[in-house]
């Protein structure tokens, strides 16, 4: 099962327009993601949806945030993503015949709701500001390693 990584590319576009860009559209972006504008738009549609961006149409438009990145968490990204499933395990779909399959399947339900509750505890608790600044950190790091360009965006 492939994996969904809708959230993590989300959350390296609002840290980049945060760090590196004022306005970036969704050519800039699909460009760093290596994707297609499109799926860019829909997947910025749910920050919109949420409030986390706002954009413009137009030759001078493009996306930009409503709210600093101490105002979005992990959570806020999940959701605007559209809550994609979080585990690739679970138990038969449909209603088991067998008493066997009946306990596996209602522990590995209960056991996985409580990891989710957990896991979007977590989110709540994190917030984008969070993530830029471990990357401030590793640029710091990487800078004093040696110089590179580090940016995915054209900053130009």
């Amino acid at each position: 099962m492939p994996r969904d990584n809708r959230m993590s590319r989300m959350l390296h576009v609002l840290i980049h327009m945060d760090r590196h860009v004022k306005r970036a559209t969704s050519d800039t972006m699909a460009k760093m993601l290596g994707t297609n504008p499109v799926v860019v738009r829909r997947m910025m549609a749910g920050l919109r949806e949420k409030g986390i961006v706002t954009s413009e149409k137009g030759h001078h438009g493009g996306w930009e945030l409503a709210v600093g990145l101490d105002a979005i968490t992990l959570f806020d990204v999940y959701e605007a993503v559209g809550r994609p499933a979080l585990f690739g395990i679970g138990g038969q779909a449909g209603h088991a015949e067998c008493l066997v399959e009946q306990a596996v399947d209602a522990r590995m339900a209960q056991t996985l709701a409580e990891a989710e509750r957990l896991l979007f505890d977590r989110f709540r608790g994190i917030t984008v500001m969070d993530l830029a600044a471990d990357f401030e950190q590793r640029l710091g790091t990487h800078r004093q390693s040696r110089e590179a360009d580090v940016t995915c965006i054209d900053v130009a």
